[in-house]
């Protein structure tokens, strides 16, 4: 996939494939940060669906984004196991680290709650652009952090 792929060009390549809707979605958001509403419309045409079914599938999924997201992505896992072995003090950290409450975001960073990563025995969890990080704490995000 080139980045400037065309959602067309993306969706034409995903029509002939099992799940294909949520393929072309997804590598949509991954070549332009988001889908919009015209790129919706793009998939609903090559997949002969209504705008409206398009549209479901993009609200459902977290990770099919309608709007430009900040280049960096921290989530912080929420669950019990996470919480019983530091997770409610790791996102205090993270959240003065990055000057953003769970759920808030500036130009830079997202901050957002996770409610697993599968890393139950190696808590606390966090995932930085997509990396998961065992037995996480301040230091990690620094280190994964852009300059």
């Amino acid at each position: 996939m080139e980045p400037g792929d065309s959602a067309r060009a993306i969706a034409l390549r995903n029509k002939d494939r099992v799940g294909g809707v949520l393929r072309a979605l997804r590598e949509i958001v991954l070549a332009h940060g988001h889908v919009s509403r015209d790129q919706e419309h793009v998939v609903a045409d090559v997949f002969n669906l209504s705008h409206a079914e398009i549209r479901g599938v993009v609200s459902f999924y977290h990770d099919l984004k309608t709007t430009p997201q900040p280049p960096v992505e921290v989530r912080v896992c929420q669950a019990e196991a996470c919480q019983a072995v530091g997770g409610r003090e790791l996102t205090a950290r993270v959240e003065a680290l990055l000057g953003l409450r769970l759920g808030e975001a500036n130009d830079s960073v997202v901050l957002s709650a996770v409610y697993c990563l599968g890393l139950c025995a190696q808590g606390p969890a966090m995932m930085v652009n997509g990396r998961p990080l065992a037995r996480a704490d301040e230091r990690d995000l620094r280190a994964e952090m852009p300059p």
